[in-house]
């Protein structure tokens, strides 16, 4: 009897010691996801940014069964949403939704204590987006020509708004102006909506934006559309020249959105979620609601984000270094 307890015992303590080794293993070799899953957006809540966001993790929750949550954390140029990822474990269940201003952050503030390429790991592009150049209408231009000239008639007499310091709006209109080597002076906002409302009333006399937030104001006269930073025309704003067909080729801005989760994250967790997110974003319904937004769906490989980034991070720090943004700005 005793024999058959000490044998017991044995088998009991490896059998124990598996269960103990199953329990702490990474997640990557368990069922992910093990808990909800949380896209961290650093944006204004119904923003570009968010809406794409909410398409995704309401198609993954369909089509995967997956718990997503968006969380909104805007502000200082996507640094509060990267430490929000960063304190979290490297496990797949905090991702981070970025945009062009990630990849400028550490040019426009030196001591941002992150970087998209380092601190993180590439997931997926999302979606890329083009801005248009909108004017009151008391600005005497009616294209873009006409505007330059304007502008090079007036130095530092006219100013352009955006939704805060380094967000893709004032960044293109920084490239804009180094571009045509014409000089306006920047009004940053707290949010895109004040930024708007002073175009409206005439405070300010341009903008860079992606269209979705001015669509009926450009149809109903309240603001101009002189051109898109697109190669080609937008569906949403048939009528209105690029930047190409106005012969300024270098004013291409492509605003983009992807997925980043915390740098150590186990490969095939990013796998999967990129698996995910590819086949969702290849989906009917799932790509016109994004264009209805003014998101072009993009997808691909994980490495493919991750070089691009790469070059995002080199691409907007020389503008920002060219360009002499300052903080104040």
């Amino acid at each position: 009897m005793q024999s058959q307890l000490t044998r017991r015992s044995r088998l009991r303590v490896p059998l124990l010691a598996l269960g103990l080794l199953m329990a702490t293993l990474p997640v990557d070799a368990q069922n992910y996801p093990t808990n909800t899953i949380r896209i961290v957006v650093p944006s204004a809540a119904g923003t570009p940014p968010d809406i794409v966001s909410r398409i995704i993790a309401n198609e993954l929750a369909q089509s995967e069964g997956w718990r997503l949550v968006v969380e909104n954390r805007p502000g200082a140029i996507q640094t509060l949403g990267a430490a929000e990822v960063l304190k979290q474990p490297a496990d797949g269940h905090a991702i981070l939704s970025v945009v062009l201003s990630g990849s400028a952050a550490p040019a426009l503030l030196p001591k941002v204590g992150f970087r998209l390429d380092t601190d993180f790991t590439p997931v997926v592009k999302l979606a890329t987006a083009y801005h248009v150049l909108v004017v009151h209408p008391s600005v005497q231009a009616n294209s873009l020509p006409e505007f330059v000239a304007l502008l090079r008639s007036q130095p530092n007499k006219l100013t352009f708004s955006s939704g805060g310091f380094g967000t893709p709006a004032h960044l293109a209109g920084e490239l804009f102006k180094m571009q045509t080597g014409l000089q306006a002076t920047h009004v940053p906002y707290h949010a895109l909506p004040r930024a708007i409302a002073d175009l409206l009333n005439g405070t300010n006399q341009y903008q860079f934006i992606t269209p979705l937030p001015v669509l009926d104001l450009i149809a109903s006269g309240k603001l101009r559309a002189l051109a898109v930073t697109a190669p080609t025309r937008m569906p949403a704003l048939k009528n209105v020249p690029t930047v190409v067909e106005e012969t300024s080729p270098g004013l291409i801005i492509q605003d983009w959105f992807g997925y980043l989760v915390k740098s150590g994250t186990p490969a095939d967790i990013v796998a999967r979620l990129n698996g995910a997110i590819n086949k969702a974003l290849v989906k009917p319904s799932v790509r016109a609601s994004m264009i209805k937004v003014g998101a072009d769906p993009a997808g691909g490989g994980a490495a493919e984000f991750g070089q691009f980034v790469r070059s995002q991070i080199g691409y907007w720090g020389k503008v920002v270094g060219d360009s002499g943004i300052k903080m104040h700005q």
